[in-house]
C-alpha cells in the first residue's frame, strides 16, 4: 500500500486509531460505491463484486490490521479514504486474480473530500443511535423506578449547600430522569442533522466524474446496511465544506455530559459519611473494592467517580470539536478525522458511563429514611412554614434560633401553636407539595 507506506513518514505517529465505526462506515461507503457503480454501468461486475465483497469484509472488521493510519493525518480525511482504497483493493486483486486499483476501481465517482465527511458523520450516528441513545433511555428509566421507590422518602432541601424546605428523594431522582429523557430526544433530533451525507459531491462540492443518480443511490444502500435513515444531501457544498451539524451533536453530548456530572456529584454527596457527611444513602454495589489501600474497610463511590472523569473527557473533547469545526476554507473542511474520532469516543465514554452508573449505582440505591427524615425535621428553613402568618421579618430572628439549636417544635410552640397544630404544620406529605401549610391552623 503506497500511500499508506508514505504516510508513516508525512502523518503524525500517534498511534491514534480510527475506531471500529469509522472503519464499518468507510467500508460501508466503499460497498456501497461500487454496488451503485456497477448498476450505473460504471464498473465492470467482476471487479466491483470483489470490491463489494472486500468491503463488507472490511465492514465486520476482518481487516482492521490493515487500517493503520493515524487520526492526526490530513485535515481532510484522505489518509483514511486511501487506507481503504488501497487495503480493498489488495484484497479484490488477490480474490480476482486481476489488478483491482485503488483509485480507478475502488475510489470510482468518489473523492476523499466527500467520502471523509460522510465516513464520520455515518461513524458519529451509528455510534450515538446504537449506544448512546439506549444508555439515556436506560438512565431515564431507572432514575424513574428509583424516584417511585424513593417517594415517602423525606429530607431536607439544599440550596447553596445550605438547609432548606423538605423534598421528597423521590422528587430529586425525577428531576434527573426528566433531564435525561430530554437529553436522549436532544441527541436523537440533533442526530438526525447528520444523516444527510455530501458523498457524490466529489471534490469541491459540484459532482463531477460521477453520474448525477450516484450521491442517492450510495445514501439509500448506506441506510439499508445501518438501518438507519441516511439521504444524500440537499446541498453537497454545505456537507463538505461545514461540520456543524457534528458540532452540533458534540454540544448534545455535552450536555448529557453536563447532567451525569450533576447527578454524580449529588449522589456523591448524599453517600457521603458514614458517620462525618450527610450518609443519606448507601450504595452496596461500591464496597466490591476496597475504597483505600492504607484505611480498612473504606468505601468510595467509585463507579460515580468514573463517570464523573469520563464527563469531563467528553466535555473537554468539545472543546476541541468546536475549534476542529473552524478549520478550512472555501470548498473543504480540515477536522474531519479528529471529529469523526472524538464523536464516536464521547458516545462511547457516556455510554459506558450511563451504563454503569445505572446499573450499579441508580438501582442499587438504598435510602436512609430515619437520617433523612431527622435532617428534614432539624432544617431552620422550616420556618418559613408560618412566615405568612407572622411575617418574613420575624421569621427569619426565629430561622436564626433554630439554627443556633433551638428545634423548630420549640420555635413553633413559642409562637402560641399547640401541639396538635405543630403535628399538622409539620406534616412532611403536606411539605413536599404546592399549598400554605400555616392556613389549616
Amino acid at each position: 500500500m503506497k500511500y499508506v507506506e508514505g504516510s508513516k513518514r508525512v502523518f503524525l505517529s500517534t498511534g491514534t486509531r480510527f475506531p471500529r465505526e469509522v472503519i464499518w462506515a468507510v467500508g460501508a461507503i466503499k460497498l456501497s460505491a461500487a454496488k451503485s457503480n456497477v448498476e450505473l454501468g460504471q464498473l465492470d461486475k467482476e471487479v466491483g463484486k470483489a470490491i463489494q465483497a472486500k468491503a463488507k469484509e472490511l465492514m465486520d472488521g476482518k481487516h482492521d490490521d490493515m487500517m493503520i493510519v493515524d487520526v492526526y493525518q490530513t485535515g481532510s480525511g484522505t489518509g483514511l479514504n486511501m487506507n481503504a482504497n488501497e487495503a480493498i483493493a489488495e484484497l479484490a486483486s488477490e480474490a480476482l486474480g486481476r489488478k483491482v486499483h485503488p483509485n480507478d476501481h475502488v475510489n470510482m465517482s468518489q473523492s476523499s473530500n466527500d467520502v471523509g465527511p460522510t465516513a464520520v458523520r455515518v461513524a458519529a450516528v451509528v455510534a450515538a443511535s446504537e449506544d448512546l441513545v439506549p444508555a439515556l433511555e436506560k438512565m431515564s428509566k431507572r432514575l424513574s423506578a428509583l424516584g417511585k421507590r424513593t417517594s415517602t422518602v423525606y429530607k431536607s432541601g439544599r440550596t447553596h449547600l445550605r438547609d432548606a424546605l423538605p423534598v421528597t428523594m423521590g422528587q430529586e431522582f425525577g428531576a434527573y430522569a426528566d433531564e435525561f429523557s430530554r437529553d436522549a430526544d436532544l441527541v436523537r433530533k440533533t442526530m438526525g442533522y447528520l444523516l444527510e451525507l455530501p458523498i457524490g459531491g466529489t471534490a469541491v462540492g459540484t459532482g463531477l466524474n460521477s453520474d448525477p443518480k450516484f450521491g442517492g443511490m450510495v445514501a439509500r444502500e448506506i441506510a439499508s446496511l445501518s438501518g438507519l435513515k441516511f439521504v444524500s444531501a440537499r446541498n453537497k457544498f454545505r456537507a463538505t465544506r461545514l461540520l456543524t451539524d457534528m458540532s452540533s451533536l458534540s454540544g448534545a453530548m455535552r450536555t448529557v455530559s453536563l447532567s451525569l456530572y450533576r447527578l454524580c456529584q449529588d449522589l456523591r454527596l448524599m453517600f457521603s459519611g458514614p458517620l462525618t457527611g450527610l450518609g443519606e444513602i448507601d450504595i452496596p454495589t461500591q464496597e466490591e473494592v476496597a475504597g483505600s489501600s492504607i484505611m480498612p474497610g473504606k468505601t468510595n463511590p467509585v463507579t460515580v467517580e468514573s463517570a464523573l472523569l469520563a464527563s469531563a473527557e467528553v466535555i473537554g473533547l468539545d472543546g476541541a470539536n468546536s475549534f476542529a469545526a473552524t478549520l478550512g476554507e472555501f470548498e473543504l473542511t480540515m477536522g474531519v478525522p479528529l471529529m469523526g474520532y472524538n464523536l464516536v469516543l464521547q458516545s462511547k465514554l457516556l455510554s459506558e458511563a450511563l451504563n454503569k452508573v445505572s446499573a450499579l449505582v441508580v438501582d442499587h440505591v438504598v435510602p436512609k429514611k430515619a437520617k433523612a427524615l431527622a435532617y428534614a425535621e432539624a432544617s431552620p428553613a422550616l420556618i418559613t412554614l408560618v412566615s405568612p402568618k407572622i411575617g418574613y421579618d420575624k421569621a427569619a430572628v426565629l430561622g436564626k434560633e433554630i439554627a443556633k439549636g433551638v428545634s423548630v417544635r420549640s420555635a413553633l410552640k413559642k409562637l402560641g401553636y399547640g401541639p396538635r397544630e405543630i403535628e399538622s404544620i409539620l406534616d412532611m406529605k403536606g411539605l413536599v407539595k404546592p399549598g400554605i401549610p400555616s392556613k389549616k391552623v
